[in-house]
């Protein structure tokens, strides 16, 4: 199903370990692999109901990819699909897609990708790549901003 309000598709607030505490006044997750996942679910998908129990999923099934490297040796278990729900390819490839995109950057951590992201000269890098991904528009971009905690607004891909 999808939903013409963005606002039902922004994000809680999160604390650290993406549970949703209101008292925390980041967004997003300190998990590339949730990242990674949350962003390419997003598309004209409701949020609340689709994308974020499949994030939370993904980071109680498989801590350990809080980093890339982690995220790759999950990934290559060949069992996302059945981690989160998901059985289309189109968006599983998107998530291997970005992953190879932060590898070859040699983006490991969110603090890393958070870094990136801010410094306009690899910032613009890291955002190319990415742009080349398909489905990974401008808003998309603008997305992981707000996952990995570069700024705090709630875009979101119609």
């Amino acid at each position: 199903m999808t939903i013409d309000n963005d606002a039902a598709n922004i994000p809680a607030l999160m604390d650290s370990h993406g549970t949703g505490d209101s008292t925390e006044v980041s967004r997003g997750w300190d998990h590339i692999g949730a990242i990674i996942v949350d962003a390419s679910l997003q598309r004209r998908q409701n949020y609340h109901a689709t994308v974020r129990p499949r994030v939370v999923a993904l980071v109680a099934a498989w801590p350990e990819a809080a980093t890339t490297s982690g995220f790759r040796r999950c990934l290559d278990t060949g069992t996302l699909s059945e981690v989160i729900s998901w059985p289309s390819p189109g968006r599983l490839a998107q998530v291997e897609d970005m992953t190879r995109v932060f590898e070859s950057q040699g983006i490991e951590t969110v603090a890393e990708l958070r870094g990136a992201l801010g410094d306009h000269a690899n910032g613009t890098v890291l955002r190319e790549a990415l742009g080349a991904v398909r489905h990974v528009s401008p808003k998309t971009l603008d997305y992981i901003d707000t996952l990995s905690g570069v700024s705090a607004g709630g875009a979101v891909e119609e």
